[in-house]
């Protein structure tokens, strides 16, 4: 077989039939299976046509690699974690792209107890394993539980591997652990506490919208007195509205204007896989990932005192001075999901945040969620009387950031060498944790390359100076472009 390159760093991304197949996903099934030893893993997928043939070719592949499959059917990505941990089993898989272009899928992978695997725990074993099974051996096998159909038919959602045959094997069953997910989330928060709420919720055609239905009826049941206004709710792998990713700022629209039509609370819109949720005020704004996480610690040094806070290099000040305030332990580690989550496990810490919106949770396998987050800042919203805005419009002001914003450059490591050599010799600090951030008193940045691409990314923060911060990201673009 030629050379698989769907894997990358975290997780398994590619192209549709240049990069992934089915024939990669039944062979991804049979290593992770047999690396793990895995008796039991559990499988789900996102709305994408593809998602559900890859998933019944990666079925396949578990079971001949000795393993029991319960499917979820279409599933977030934590639902997998949460089922993972929840059932018991020895491994989960999502397959998912995520925000990724259309003509693209991929997988997230985790062992028992949703423990993250990333190419220095097993994700590159699992590919070189699943690179060197027979061509024949495998095409054997894949036509065992099916037959071949044409390319045009598996992009359209059709599955050589028939669920039917997977089903009398007697490895494979399909389950549904949502209730119980549902009230594994409320446990979050004291739904008690919750006054009358409307609040604009935004699937973008991908998998939220089934668990917003369930929190609705629990909701409902427990006379809780929260109105969804549902939009772009209906899952549609042809993605009608555009790819579900509000981190660009031309989607954020649908779901701002939403809010301010039916005079909401509060809009939330998720990526396709949900484990990302990102926040709008009454007014319609959106609101940085970055003072998420402060409000988050906040929420939940609230509930337990003294508890660790895990946080990424990129924007930080505004996270510290709350944790500090709040008499919690604030801790910093490199940027990315499987650094995040095992400096938690590490620390035992509460929660962790990313500014790019992953938020993860001790009491969630230490994952992270897309649905827990909104939950959090709902109760605050009912216990506080304050509206969003009020409450991150003073953080905003002390701590001012830029937002990430992405350089492509012709040479990255050359660019960034460039800057520290620039910069350096003013800098009151240096930190090295992930990619180069320096520090000038009132003001600092961060600067990291991609990667996978000739991109490089910067964040600036003030205190309490939004001039200088504009003032200095603009220097700094400068030389980043010269």
């Amino acid at each position: 077989m030629e050379k698989i390159t769907c894997f990358k760093a975290y997780d398994i991304r590619g192209e549709l039939i240049k990069q992934l197949d089915e024939n990669v996903a039944y062979r991804v099934g049979r290593a992770f299976a047999s690396y793990l030893k895995a008796k039991s893993v559990v499988v789900g997928s996102d709305v994408r046509h593809t998602a559900r043939p890859l998933k019944l070719a990666l079925s396949a592949g578990l079971i001949d690699g000795g393993a029991k499959v319960y499917d979820l059917g279409m599933a977030g990505t934590e639902e997998i974690y949460f089922a993972t941990k929840h059932l018991g089993v020895d491994g989960g898989i999502e397959v998912t792209a995520s925000h990724n272009p259309i003509n693209y899928n991929g997988m997230k992978l985790v062992k028992a107890g949703s423990v993250p695997i990333s190419g220095d725990s097993g994700l590159h074993a699992i590919r070189d394993l699943a690179q060197s099974y027979d061509d024949d051996d495998i095409n054997a096998r894949l036509a065992s539980y099916g037959e071949t159909v044409s390319q045009d038919a598996f992009l359209s959602g059709e599955s050589s591997v028939k669920d039917l045959n997977l089903l009398e094997s007697k490895a494979y069953e399909r389950v549904s652990c949502v209730n119980d997910y549902i009230l594994h989330l409320c446990e979050y928060v004291n739904l008690r506490k919750f006054k009358s709420l409307k609040l604009v919720v935004n699937s973008g055609n991908g998998a939220a919208g089934h668990i917003i239905d369930a929190l609705e009826l629990l909701f409902a049941h427990q006379n809780i007195p929260i109105e969804f206004i549902k939009v772009h709710h209906t899952a549609d792998g042809n993605f009608p509205n555009g790819i579900p990713n509000p981190l660009l700022p031309e989607n954020r629209a649908d779901t701002g204007d939403a809010v301010l039509a039916h005079g909401a609370d509060m809009g939330i819109a998720w990526d396709g896989d949900f484990d990302r949720c990102f926040l709008f005020d009454e007014k319609g704004e959106f609101i940085e990932g970055y003072y998420i996480v402060g409000l988050l610690a906040q929420a939940f040094l609230t509930k337990e005192k003294g508890a660790s806070i895990i946080y990424d290099p990129r924007v930080f000040w505004n996270t510290e001075d709350i944790v500090n305030n709040a008499g919690g332990k604030p801790i910093k580690s490199k940027t990315g999901h499987a650094f995040i989550k095992e400096r938690m496990r590490k620390e035992d810490a509460v929660y962790g945040g990313e500014m790019s919106a992953h938020h993860y949770f001790r009491d969630f396998a230490y994952c992270d969620s897309g649905m827990i987050p909104w939950l959090l800042v709902a109760e605050l919203l009912c216990t506080s009387g304050k509206p969003l805005s009020e409450l991150v419009k003073e953080r905003i002001a002390l701590y001012p950031s830029s937002g990430e914003i992405n350089y492509t450059v012709t040479d990255a490591g050359q660019t960034i060498k460039r800057i520290i050599q620039r910069y350096e010799p003013e800098a009151q600090l240096v930190d090295k944790t992930d990619g180069i951030g320096m520090e000038f008193g009132t003001w600092r940045f961060n600067l990291r390359k991609s990667n996978t691409e000739p991109v490089i990314r910067l964040n600036v923060e003030s205190k309490g100076d939004i001039a200088l911060m504009q003032a200095k990201t603009k220097e700094l673009a400068s030389y980043i472009l010269e």
